[in-house]
């Protein structure tokens, strides 16, 4: 087994490292890794139904998509995961009681009374200080998780507010749990570098063969090309979503304009702009559109090319921008 050190914070970085390991490296594997502020959304899931777009766009928080299913989780530094990759039995490839067991054995021995609880969520008392999600490659499962050890709820908590009910599509969607961190259920206060060297320290003790492992050079390449041609780009994170469709209606200005999208591959194929106020100019609006990449960046060039409800002279641009996400 070899246990990679992996001092980087970037999460992009992090989670195409992941898949190289994955895909390169024949022994199991154990990874004990940190990100700054980001949000992990799951392989199958429609990006922009997960998150606070306004709030990650304005506090430029880094939105990536990882290989693996399940729902959206938030890291940063705060947040410890751990990953798992390893040889399974081809008639149980997925197990997350199996694969968390080592983290709750560790988190009961620390005297926090963590369970497995729901589908895939290590909880202390109904409060939720995990999420794990799993991927199958052949013979092997990479299995990874968080914990949350003093990680800013508030921030987590705004970056992945929901807005569901504005999207319709087959994509899979975040069961929402509170959740608290770990450093409010210890008896005796540690820093989270103590705790982290306490599991690190744990999970090796299974394994007296266990090989420190860091990326070399090779390594480093390999993984900084996956990050720039696959984790960084708009074409994964958002555009890899499912099929859907997109309703919105609200004021500007006071005017009442509806939106209605259908989008795939982040595209744009549908659209109507049902504008009171200005019926002609929604129609503009429209047909603009139709065919751009459902992103902010696309969309704000639109409206301002136009300047669309005053969109120019508004101080936050998403009272406008907002309408189409």
């Amino acid at each position: 087994m070899l246990f990679v050190e992996n001092p980087s914070l970037d999460p992009y970085f992090n989670i195409a490292a992941e898949e190289y390991l994955l895909r390169n490296f024949e022994k199991e594997i154990t990874m004990i890794w940190r990100s700054n502020a980001s949000v992990i959304v799951g392989k199958h899931q429609n990006t922009l139904a997960e998150i606070n777009l306004p709030y990650v766009d304005k506090h430029k928080i880094p939105v990536v998509r990882r290989l693996s299913g399940g729902g959206t989780v938030f890291h940063d530094p705060g947040n410890i995961n751990f990953t798992f990759i390893k040889k399974a039995d081809k008639k149980k490839l997925v197990d997350f009681k199996q694969h968390t067991e080592p983290v709750i054995n560790f988190l009961n021995n620390m005297m926090i009374p963590a369970r497995f609880e729901g589908k895939n969520d290590l909880r202390v008392n109904g409060l939720k200080i995990s999420g794990n999600a799993e991927h199958v490659h052949k013979s092997k499962v990479l299995h990874h998780g968080t914990l949350l050890f003093d990680s800013d709820l508030n921030k987590l908590n705004n970056a992945i507010k929901a807005r569901e009910e504005r999207f319709e599509s087959k994509a899979i969607k975040s069961v929402r749990s509170k959740v608290a961190n770990i450093s409010g259920f210890l008896e005796e206060k540690i820093s989270r570098e103590v705790f982290e060297k306490h599991l690190k320290d744990y999970l090796m003790s299974f394994n007296t063969e266990a090989e420190i492992y860091n990326f070399n050079h090779t390594d480093l390449i390999a993984i900084e090309k996956l990050k720039t041609e696959k984790y960084t780009t708009w074409e994964w994170n958002f555009g890899y979503s499912p099929v859907y469709r997109f309703k919105n209606h609200q004021r500007v200005n006071g005017r009442s304009i509806q939106v209605e999208m259908a989008v795939e591959k982040g595209f744009v194929t549908v659209v109507t702009v049902m504008d009171g106020e200005d019926a002609s100019e929604g129609a503009v609006l429209s047909n603009m559109l139709k065919g751009a990449a459902h992103n902010p960046g696309s969309v704000e060039a639109l409206l301002s090319e136009i300047n669309y409800a005053g969109y120019n002279q508004l101080a936050d641009r998403w009272e406008v921008l907002g309408l189409f996400f």
